[in-house]
């Protein structure tokens, strides 16, 4: 019997990215490269804005 191979999807990328997860040193790093920020500075953020990206960013100065 065959297996069925699973095809991949973009379902759920688009809500993912809109997400800074603040326990995620690869996404800190990344936003704070982008922004220019430190790492620290987007803990902080994320800490007191919540992890929208567009709060974030916002939040950060971007």
């Amino acid at each position: 019997m065959a297996v069925a191979k699973k095809s991949k999807t973009a379902r759920g990328r688009k809500q993912d990215r809109a997400r800074v997860a603040g326990g995620q040193d690869y996404e800190v790093r990344y936003e704070a490269k982008k922004t220019g920020k430190s790492a620290l500075a987007v803990k902080k953020a994320v800490k007191k804005v919540g992890n929208a990206r567009k709060h974030v960013e916002k939040r950060l100065g971007r």
